[in-house]
């Protein structure tokens, strides 16, 4: 059985060293070319500045307008969180179906 050897450096493969080991580009027709371009262009980025760009800052109401608070209990902490908080933030207590 005659396999490809799988790129050995992933943080210096490109897209088409993945796809020859992987298979062939043309396996894939449903990826745009453009969004092919813009992945080898991030993969050939150095780690440092992939891992920079990684992460996307997001302004999160009320909890990025003070510098920190503190709570005497968690039972005042939940009740802060469900009283002023946004439900999208997802810092509500878990509604479980009754029955």
């Amino acid at each position: 059985m005659d396999r490809k050897r799988r790129p050995t450096n992933a943080g210096s493969s490109t897209v088409q060293e993945w796809y020859d080991w992987r298979g062939t580009m043309s396996d894939r027709p449903d990826i745009d070319p453009d969004w092919l371009a813009e992945f080898e262009a991030a993969a050939g980025r150095a780690p440092a500045t992939r891992w920079r760009y990684a992460f996307i800052r997001t302004y999160k109401p009320v909890l990025d307008d003070a510098g920190y608070r503190s709570f005497d209990t968690m039972e005042d902490y939940r009740r802060w969180c469900e009283d002023r908080l946004p439900a999208w933030l997802g810092y509500g207590r878990v509604q479980l179906p009754s029955g």
